[in-house]
């Protein structure tokens, strides 16, 4: 899942960034709204965790923008009041969801991935294929009823290759989901990334490599 967290508190926001990194997402900080609009502007975000007062461009004006644009982004707004006008005036602008701060990170993350399941065609919240059962909630992995710990990318790559239901996935569309914009695209990370997760998950092979093409299970 791809993430842009929007936020002028730079250590909340570092905070938030690093918290859903280990959850497996791919995450994008930036501190202003300009800077925000921007980001929209040339990646793809599942969800966009908002800080209504921004510098520069509020945040009411970018949420504006995401609607405006017809954009599949969910928006997770927050804002330091927890007011109930605020809130009903935060959801009429667009807002997929609110929450007011302080949050404990925990809801906040469960927020986050209720608000991903919703930017693609509905899914089941536990994920099986080929014999292997995923849950993004609990981060857990089981291969024919045998758990399988992975690091976070692996996490990752694993989870947009089940949420294909069998279509093919580009080295391209792995990198733009599981990997933050800082990484250098012509490295060799997904190949890598693919080759550990394949040993991890055992025999026989799951993920299939199509010659041109990219991954599937």
């Amino acid at each position: 899942m791809r993430v842009l967290v929007v936020e002028d508190e730079q250590l909340l926001a570092d905070a938030v960034a690093t918290g859903l990194r280990r959850e497996a997402m791919a995450v994008d900080v930036v501190y202003d709204g300009a800077a925000a609009l921007e980001r929209i502007g040339v990646n793809d975000y599942d969800v966009v965790v908002l800080d209504r007062d921004l510098p520069l461009v509020h945040g009411d004006d970018v949420c504006r923008k995401i609607v405006e644009l017809g954009m599949p982004t969910r928006v997770l707004m927050l804002t330091a009041s927890g007011d109930v006008s605020d809130r009903v005036e935060g959801l009429e602008l667009g807002a997929d969801d609110y929450l007011p701060k302080p949050f404990a990170f925990s809801e906040l993350t469960a927020r986050v991935r209720a608000l991903g399941r919703r930017t693609t065609v509905p899914l089941p919240p536990v994920l099986e294929r080929a014999g292997i059962k995923l849950d993004p909630n609990r981060r857990e992995i089981f291969r024919d009823g045998k758990e399988i710990q992975l690091a976070p990318k692996e996490f990752a790559v694993l989870e947009v290759l089940m949420r294909s239901e069998g279509a093919v996935v580009s080295a391209e569309q792995l990198l733009e989901k599981a990997w933050d914009e800082n990484t250098d695209p012509f490295t060799n990370v997904v190949r890598v990334t693919v080759m550990t997760l394949r040993r991890k998950l055992g025999e026989p092979p799951v993920i299939v490599t199509v010659p041109g093409s990219g991954y599937r299970i």
